[in-house]
Order: structure tokens, then sequence, then C-alpha cells
């Protein structure tokens, strides 16, 4: 997948243990009071993001394809294509961090 081996670690293992169906690995990318907005829709802390992941993520068979990113003030704004049996078609995801760790992912158009 392109441009993955330049994005810090962690959000390289959102996409791809996302795409090899890795929860754990997900999962664990994540800092355990994280939050992932998805249009509006807000994700407290691994068990809701693993909520997201089990209705809009993995459990759709989501694929992503990293087109590219762009980093300001420490959040990565990372152009992605989506396919899978859920959303499909492009977007942005906007990840920051804390630590080694996914802090926040806010998913727009």
């Amino acid at each position: 997948m392109p441009g993955l081996e330049n994005l810090p670690p962690a959000i390289a293992d959102f996409f791809d243990a996302t795409n090899r169906s890795d929860t754990e690995r997900f999962l664990a990318a994540f800092s355990a009071d994280a939050v992932l907005d998805d249009w509006g829709r807000s994700f407290h802390g691994r068990d809701g993001i693993a909520t997201w992941n089990e209705n809009e993520n993995m459990g759709v068979q989501s694929h992503f394809e990293v087109e590219g990113f762009t980093e300001n003030d420490g959040v990565y704004a990372v152009a992605i294509k989506v396919t899978g049996n859920g959303y499909n078609g492009g977007g942005t995801m906007a990840f920051a961090l804390e630590g080694d760790r996914i802090a926040r992912v806010d998913i727009t158009g």
C-alpha cells in the first residue's frame, strides 16, 4: 500500500490491520481513551472503537487504499479510497497521536 511506510506506525497499523482483518492489532493502535468521530458520530475508548469496527469497518469488509497524506501541527490528514460491503468511495481521515498511539480520528469528506 503506497505511503504506509511514511506514516507513523499506529496510523499505518490502522489501515494495514483493517485490510488484513486483524482486530487485535487494529485496536492496539489506539490509546485507551481515544475518540473516533465518523461524520459526527463519536465512539469513545477502545470499546467504543471496537463497536465502530464491528459495524462500520472490518464488519463490512472495508479495504483502504491510502492515496496520500499531509501533516500539519501533528495532525495527519490521510486521503483514502474505501471499498467493501459498506461505504465505498473517497474521503479523508485525520489522525492525532498521543505518544505512539492514535488519540483521535476524524472521518470527513
